[in-house]
């Protein structure tokens, strides 16, 4: 049950920040400095991508509401029972801002294909925010659960939309679009840099709310030796980020060293989305 559970927080995740980042980098970076982008094939191609994704969450999201229900119940056959779900949704607070969620992604797949780029970031906005309810920060009241599910906010864009840029970069690195590559990689990677001091500084708030100190006790055990490993993939991912930098300065780009790794990136930042998985269904160990 438990293995099932961290499965379907892994790709609810994976789909639902890809669908915030990818949205947001298309609207804000595309839409703005690659003229001619949305009338392409490439373009066509990914709305088909976004779509699956909204599939994806949903069935994920469903997913995770059942495997919730089997572990509250100890029975992982009470995961499939109706009544087990629904006493699920009406009498706690997973439930409740579940229910909201499951609604914002149903709009995101039944829209996804009539909506245009804007009013659909909304949604995908809005169904990552209600993500960050759904984890530790329920595990307090008052203005300390409010201020820390906020911060949860804070780290879950700072995460989206550096995934979904380094999906569209992956997007731009594989198609026959004709696009000045070097300019779009220094303009995310001065953008990544302001993502990845809030991802460090909201996750440094979010170790110290939940285990009462700069790190877990014991360190190197259960949730603290996940969170060490999750940090390990993210300066994997910020060196990766440097190299690409390096690259874009470089007199001529060399397109095969610069595709290798993002690639890699892409990697390192798959295993760090599979340590937050795993990390949601472990004891924060509060002092």
């Amino acid at each position: 049950m438990q293995d099932g559970l961290i499965l379907c927080r892994f790709v609810h995740f994976g789909a639902v920040l890809l669908l915030f980042g990818a949205g947001l980098f298309r609207h804000v970076l595309f839409t703005a400095s690659l003229p001619g982008f949305e009338t392409t094939a490439t373009r066509q191609r990914l709305d088909r991508a976004l779509l699956s994704l909204a599939a994806v969450a949903l069935l994920s999201a469903i997913g995770w509401l059942m495997a919730t229900a089997a572990n509250m119940a100890d029975d992982w056959r009470d995961g499939f029972d109706l009544s087990t779900n629904a006493l699920v949704l009406g009498h706690t607070f997973f439930g409740h801002v579940w229910i909201i969620h499951l609604l914002l992604n149903l709009l995101a797949l039944l829209c996804a294909p009539r909506l245009s780029p804007r009013p659909l970031l909304l949604i995908n906005t809005l169904l990552l925010l209600t993500l960050a309810p759904a984890g530790h920060g329920a595990m307090f009241d008052g203005t300390q659960g409010a201020l820390l599910i906020v911060n949860q906010m804070l780290h879950l864009t700072g995460v989206g939309l550096w995934l979904g840029g380094l999906l569209m970069l992956a997007v731009l690195l594989l198609s026959t679009y004709a696009v000045d590559l070097r300019a779009v990689l220094l303009r995310f990677s001065g953008i990544g840099y302001g993502l990845v001091a809030l991802i460090i500084v909201t996750g440094m708030i979010n170790v110290r709310a939940l285990s009462g100190g700069i790190w877990p006790e014991p360190a190197l055990a259960g949730f603290g030796q996940v969170l060490a490993f999750k940090l390990l993939m993210v300066l994997c991912m910020l060196a990766l980020a440097g190299v690409n930098r390096s690259l874009a300065r470089a007199p001529t780009l060399n397109l095969a060293m610069l595709r290798v790794s993002v690639l890699l990136e892409c990697v390192f930042g798959t295993a760090a989305l599979a340590a937050v998985s795993l990390l949601g269904t472990l004891p924060p160990m509060l002092a």
